[in-house]
C-alpha cells in the first residue's frame, strides 16, 4: 500500500507539473534544462539493462530531460569509472546501480553532493549513503535482494517437487556485498530444505558476455545428471537458459529452472518449458522512477524515495498476459 500511494503521489505531481492549472494549457516540461547521466549497469543491448534504459528514456522524454546513458558490462570497476566520467561532466543528476557497494561509491557521492549534483541508485541499494543523503534526494528503486532470493527459492522448492537429498545448482554473484544477498538467500533456503547444493560464482567474463555461459551449464549437467533444480541469479543468463539446456541435450521440463527478470527470450523460454519460474523486479520502473525522482527533487526539494518495485513471480500460467509487454521491452 505504501508503494502504491507513493506512485500515485508521483504521477499526480507529474500531471500537475505538465499542465498549467490556471489556463489548462501545456506548460514547460518539469525537467527541461536538466541533464542526467544514467548508468544502465550492463552492456549495450543487454536484455535486463535495456528495459531499465527504456524506462529512463521514456521518463526523460516525458519530462524534457537531456539523458546520457552509460554502460558498465556489469563490472563494478566500470561503474565507478563511469561515475567519475559523469561527475566530470557536472550534470544535474546521476543515477547509479549500487553493485560496487557503499565504500566504493562514498567518496564520489560526497564529491557530487558537495558540487550540488543529485545522486540516486537503482537495482542494488546503497544503504549507508542513502541514510546519509536521503534528505538531499538520494533514494533507491528496486526490491530487496534477500527477499527476492528467498521467495524464488521457496516457490521453486514448493512447485518443483524436489525433496531432501536431491541435487540443486545455484549460479550467482555472492562476491558483491549488497547484490550478493540474493544468491546467499537462495543458498540458505535450499540448504535448510536439505538439498545437496552446488554453487558456482558467475565469472566477470560470463557476467559481461552471457554466451560464454554455455560450457558452464553443459559441463555441469554432464557431470551432475542427477540435478533436479537450477536457480540462476542473473537476468541475462536466465534469458539464455533455453539455449544452454538445448546445448546440454536437456529437454523442456527435465530440470526445474528458476531465475530473474523478464525479456523476450525469457518469455519464450517460459512458454516452451525451459524456464519454469521468474522473479521480476520490473526494471522499466527502475529507469522511469529514478529519473522522475531526480526531477522532482531538483524542482521541489523532495527527499530520496525508497520504492519497492515488486519482485512478483511469473510462470507459464501468467506469461501470456506479460509476454507482449516483454517483447516491447517494458516488462
Amino acid at each position: 500500500m505504501k508503494t502504491i500511494c507513493t506512485l500515485l503521489t508521483l504521477f499526480c505531481s507529474l500531471l500537475l507539473a505538465g499542465l498549467n492549472v490556471a489556463s489548462g494549457e501545456p506548460a514547460t516540461p518539469l525537467g527541461k534544462g536538466m541533464k542526467i547521466w544514467f548508468d544502465t549497469g550492463g552492456p549495450v543491448g543487454g536484455p535486463y539493462n535495456t528495459i531499465v534504459q527504456n524506462g529512463a528514456t521514456q521518463a526523460a522524454a516525458d519530462l524534457g530531460v537531456e539523458l546520457t546513458l552509460l554502460y558498465s558490462e556489469w563490472n563494478p570497476e566500470n561503474m565507478i569509472a563511469n561515475f567519475k566520467t559523469a561527475l566530470a561532466a557536472k550534470p544535474d543528476g546521476i543515477v547509479v546501480m549500487g553493485h560496487p557497494g557503499d565504500d566504493a561509491f562514498a567518496p564520489l557521492v560526497d564529491e557530487a553532493m558537495a558540487g550540488n549534483i543529485l545522486v540516486t541508485c537503482v537495482d542494488t541499494d546503497l544503504p549507508k549513503l542513502r541514510a546519509q543523503y536521503a534528505s538531499r534526494g538520494f533514494g533507491t528503486i528496486g526490491t530487496d535482494p534477500e527477499v527476492m532470493g528467498r521467495t524464488l527459492a521457496k516457490e521453486a522448492l514448493a512447485r518443483s517437487g524436489v525433496k531432501k537429498g536431491d541435487r540443486a545448482f545455484v549460479w550467482g554473484l555472492k562476491r558483491l556485498e549488497e547484490r550478493g544477498r540474493r544468491a546467499r538467500a537462495m543458498l540458505k533456503t535450499l540448504e535448510e530444505a536439505g538439498l545437496v547444493v552446488d554453487y558456482l560464482e558467475i565469472s566477470p567474463e560470463v557476467d559481461k558476455d552471457t554466451a560464454m555461459g554455455t560450457p558452464v551449464i553443459t559441463g555441469y549437467l554432464a557431470s551432475h545428471a542427477d540435478c533436479k533444480l537450477i536457480l540462476i541469479d542473473h537476468g541475462a543468463l536466465t534469458s539464455q537458459m533455453e539455449n544452454f539446456l538445448k546445448a546440454a541435450g536437456v529437454g523442456p521440463e527435465q530440470v526445474y529452472v528458476g531465475g530473474f527478470s523478464l525479456s523476450p527470450a525469457t518469455a519464450t523460454a517460459i512458454e516452451s518449458g525451459y524456464v519454469d519460474l521468474v522473479s521480476e523486479m520490473q526494471p522499466y520502473l527502475l529507469g522511469y522512477l529514478s529519473v522522475t525522482q531526480l526531477v522532482l527533487t531538483r524542482n521541489y526539494g523532495f527527499t530520496g524515495l525508497d520504492i519497492d518495485t515488486g519482485g512478483g513471480l511469473v510462470d507459464k500460467s501468467s506469461i501470456g498476459k506479460v509476454a507482449p509487454l516483454a517483447k516491447k521491452g517494458i516488462r
